[in-house]
C-alpha cells in the first residue's frame, strides 16, 4: 500500500492555495486513518446531482453515512433533469455540491468568470456512444444525428476526436449528409435519449452510464464506442463547490471530499452493493442497467474494444485531479467544433498548462487519499502523474 510523501502532499496542497487541514488522525479498523468528527458540527450540505452513474460517489456517501461520518446534516441529494437547471440551482446557491461535466466546470469558471472550485474527480471512463441497431461501425454514422448531452462536455469532444480519425465532420446546423460525410449533433437531456432513440429521431447518442445499459438491456440500441477506449482513464464528471467554501471554510470543504473518497472506495470494493444502494430511490433506471454499467466489461465487447492492452474498467472512480487531463482538454477543446451560438472566446485565449491551478484545489483529494490509506487503495501512480493516451 503505497502512502502519498507527507512533503509533496503539503507542496501540492499548498499549490491549490488551500492547504492541507491539520486533523488529528486516527486508525480505524481498516487500517486507514480518518478523523473523528462530530455529526453535524460541519452544518448542512445540499447535493444536486444529475440521474446518472457520474453522481455516483455523491449518492453513495449519502446512502453510506459517510456525510454525517464527515460531520454533515445532508439531506436526500436533489435530483435535476438536464445540465442546465442543475448549473442555475448551483449559481443561484440552491443547491452547496454538485457534480458537473468537467469542460461545463470550465466554462463556468474561465467562460462565465464564476467563482467555483472542482475539488474531486467523480470518476474515469463511464459513458459510451450508443447507436440503433442497424448501425454497425462508425462510417455508417455518416447522414446521421447523434445526441450529445451538452456542447461543453467530454461527450462532444471525444465523440469529434471519433468522427476526425474517421474522415467523418461534425455539423450542428443543416442536414447531416452521407456524400458530404456529415454527422449532425444535437444537444438533449440524458434522460430523453433511450426513448429518442427508440423513436427513431436520432440514430444514436454519446452519454453517461447507465443510459447505455438501459439501452443494451431494453434492447433497442448497442454500444459501438466506449469513451474510456477512445481517451484512457478520461475524467467526465467533478465534484464542484463554490470557491469561497474552499477559501472561507477549508474543513468543510475537506469533509466534503473526504465524504466523496470514502464513497468511491466502497463503490470499488462492492460494486454489486453499491448498484442496490443507487437503484434505492437515487436512480431511477433500474438495478439492472445500474448494475451492468459498474459491473459489465468483458469478453462480449472484444469487437468494439480498440485498446484492451489499457485494461481500463468501464468505469473507476478516484478523486484525484491529475494536472496533465486538465492541460489536455483544454487542448483539446481548441479543436473541438461548436455551434455558431456558443461562446468560445475564453477557448481560446485559456493557457492550458495554468488553467488547472486555477481552477482545481487538488489538495482536498490528497488528503482524503491519505487518510483512506494512500494512492494504492485508489491505484494511485506513487509520482501522481501521467500521460494522456488518446487513440480514437
Amino acid at each position: 500500500m503505497t502512502s502519498i510523501n507527507r512533503r509533496t502532499l503539503i507542496k501540492l496542497a499548498g499549490a491549490a492555495a488551500i492547504g492541507a487541514v491539520a486533523y488529528p488522525l486516527v486508525r480505524n479498523e481498516f487500517g486507514s486513518t480518518a478523523t473523528p468528527v462530530a455529526p453535524g458540527s460541519l452544518g448542512s450540505l445540499n447535493v444536486g446531482y444529475l440521474p446518472i452513474t457520474d453522481s455516483a460517489p455523491l449518492l453513495v456517501a449519502h446512502a453510506n453515512g459517510d456525510y454525517t461520518k464527515n460531520g454533515f446534516n445532508v439531506e436526500t441529494p436533489v435530483q435535476f433533469p438536464a445540465w442546465p437547471a442543475l448549473t442555475e440551482a448551483f449559481l443561484a446557491g440552491q443547491v452547496d455540491v454538485v457534480h458537473l461535466l468537467m469542460p461545463l466546470a470550465l466554462n463556468l469558471k474561465f467562460g462565465k468568470n464564476q467563482d467555483i472550485k472542482i475539488v474531486s474527480w467523480n470518476h474515469t471512463n463511464g459513458s459510451a456512444l450508443t447507436v440503433s441497431n442497424e448501425i454497425n461501425s462508425i462510417a455508417d454514422l455518416a447522414g446521421k444525428t447523434i445526441a450529445i448531452p451538452l456542447e461543453f462536455s467530454l461527450h462532444n469532444v471525444v465523440l469529434q476526436q471519433v468522427l476526425r480519425a474517421n474522415n467523418l465532420v461534425a455539423i450542428f446546423d443543416g442536414e447531416p449528409s452521407v456524400a458530404e460525410s456529415t454527422v449532425k449533433l444535437v444537444n438533449l437531456p440524458p434522460a430523453e435519449m433511450p426513448a429518442a432513440l427508440a423513436g427513431k429521431s436520432i440514430s444514436g447518442f454519446i452519454v453517461a452510464e447507465p443510459f447505455n445499459a438501459l439501452v443494451e438491456t431494453k434492447g433497442i440500441g448497442k454500444i459501438l464506442r466506449f469513451t474510456g477506449d477512445v481517451w484512457k482513464e478520461h475524467a467526465c464528471c467533478v465534484t464542484v463547490v463554490r470557491g469561497e467554501l474552499v477559501n472561507d471554510s477549508p474543513e468543510i470543504a475537506q469533509g466534503l471530499v473526504n465524504s466523496v473518497a470514502s464513497a468511491q472506495l466502497s463503490i470499488s470494493n462492492d460494486r454489486n452493493a453499491a448498484a442496490k444502494s443507487l437503484a434505492n430511490g437515487y436512480l431511477p433506471q433500474g438495478e439492472e442497467a445500474i448494475s451492468r454499467a459498474l459491473t459489465e466489461y468483458g469478453s462480449e465487447y472484444d469487437a468494439i474494444i480498440k485498446n484492451p492492452d489499457w485494461n481500463s474498467e468501464r468505469i473507476s472512480f478516484q478523486p484525484y485531479a491529475f494536472p496533465s487531463y486538465t492541460e489536455e482538454l483544454v487542448n483539446q477543446l481548441k479543436v473541438t467544433k461548436f455551434s455558431q451560438g456558443a461562446d468560445i472566446n475564453w477557448i481560446k485565449s485559456l493557457d492550458p498548462k495554468s488553467a488547472h491551478s486555477q481552477v482545481v484545489a487538488e489538495g482536498l483529494a490528497l488528503t482524503a487519499i491519505e487518510s483512506l490509506g494512500g494512492l494504492g487503495k485508489f491505484n494511485l501512480p506513487s509520482d501522481l502523474t501521467r500521460t494522456e493516451v488518446i487513440s480514437a
